[in-house]
């Protein structure tokens, strides 16, 4: 399927900076331990590079979960079997009662209120729900989350994982702000209870097998373990240190008891690349229909409040000055304003990437899909996913 950059509408020799960048900045100086990079036009690839790294690995992709799990749902609207403005109780009868922190925390009780609306099936999706993350390290709310281990994927299964999160308070009213959150992985487990199915059989029934993605899920089996490399922390003085050891030793190898939908799956770049192109594609590939054209332009639309960025909706992570003229949709980052953001690109794109430092998105109006993949946390160490695209872009010949 490799076709020639030129043919694809892009210079060759400035496609090839985004390698030599990577290796030069980042590989050789010791910032990154590996990475590997897909560039693809349409269904095209008009670019692949990896560096120390394997081109079969099978990568820890952390959040780019997070659309697969929001498309695995979408695909239960379609079906009439839920709708965005469900109230998420609904489903969860054990959010029922869940209140708004007001005070307390540590060695206090939580002292909450009700909330102003119910928490909806799309704040889950938009990150509006008043649910958060507790390395975000804010409130008295993260902290419980630190405390009570919310995020340990092997303490609790999906009934117990969601009994835990209501009993910790909502940081504020569902609908009024943007929260990076585990909202995903509560969606997950409203997919296992509609469908009646493991979240990782679904996604294999519904969305990995009809799509050829052989090397994605939940836990990397043992035939395969080889294929994942270690992952790093970033160290201020040394750099990187170890996180997750690769082969038979990972922690993916071995699986864990709660499959989060937020964050839990591996893949490979060929196989993200299918899921990519599906949705470049309108939802459809190779004649299997994941989702219609018009549920994924529902997706990708700006949905927070009022159609503004994550600059002004966020209450921490994604505030940064750098995502004015972003919005987000239902499972993806999404490009309002190309101007505000300081960066090429197309209005109309949209995007993830994950805490591993991985990243992709897809430009429909340039019909490009960029996928890049390497194992280092935080993400935000580095700017080396803004800086690909501003290269990417700036290959472009027609």
């Amino acid at each position: 399927m490799d076709n020639n950059a030129h043919d694809l509408g892009f210079r060759p020799d400035r496609l090839n900076r985004i390698g030599a960048h990577i290796q030069g900045k980042y590989l050789d100086s010791g910032k990154l331990p590996f990475a590997a990079l897909l560039v693809g036009r349409g269904d095209e690839i008009a670019y692949r590079w990896q560096s120390g790294v394997a081109e079969n690995a099978i990568y820890r992709i952390a959040s780019m979960t997070k659309p697969v799990t929001s498309v695995a749902f979408m695909q239960l609207v379609e079906q009439g079997k839920a709708a965005l403005s469900d109230p998420v109780a609904k489903y969860l009868p054990e959010f029922e009662g869940i209140g708004v922190f007001v005070a307390g925390g540590g060695n206090m009780p939580f002292v909450t209120r009700p909330p102003a609306q119910p928490m909806r099936i799309i704040d889950l999706m938009r990150h509006t729900s008043g649910l958060t993350y507790g390395f975000q390290e804010r409130t008295p709310v993260d902290a419980e989350y630190r405390r009570s281990e919310i995020e340990d994927w092997n303490k609790f299964g999906s009934d117990e994982f969601i009994a835990a999160l209501a009993q910790i308070p909502l940081i504020f009213d569902p609908g009024s702000s943007w929260n990076y959150s585990v909202s995903t992985d509560v969606l997950g487990v409203i997919i296992e209870r509609i469908s009646g199915m493991a979240l990782g059989d679904y996604f294999a029934a519904h969305i990995f097998g009809p799509l050829g993605m052989a090397d994605t899920g939940f836990q990397v089996e043992a035939a395969k373990a080889a294929r994942l490399p270690d992952s790093f922390a970033w160290h201020p003085a040394d750099k990187m240190t170890p996180n997750d050891s690769g082969g038979v030793g990972s922690t993916w190898a071995r699986g864990f008891r709660f499959q989060a939908g937020g964050a839990g799956l591996c893949s490979t770049i060929a196989d993200y690349h299918l899921f990519c192109r599906m949705l470049l594609n309108g939802g459809a590939l190779n004649g299997a229909q994941i989702i219609s054209p018009k549920t994924l332009e529902l997706m990708t639309a700006n949905h927070l409040p009022g159609g503004g960025d994550l600059t002004q909706h966020s209450k921490a992570l994604f505030s940064e000055a750098e995502n004015a003229g972003t919005g987000y949709g239902l499972g993806f980052g999404v490009t309002i304003d190309p101007v505000q953001t300081m960066i090429a690109g197309s209005a109309g794109e949209f995007f993830w990437g994950g805490i591993y430092s991985t990243s992709f998105f897809v430009d429909p109006i340039e019909d490009i899909i960029m996928i890049f993949m390497t194992q280092l946390m935080p993400s935000s160490t580095y700017p080396v996913r803004r800086e690909i695209r501003s290269i990417l872009y700036g290959a472009i010949a027609a």
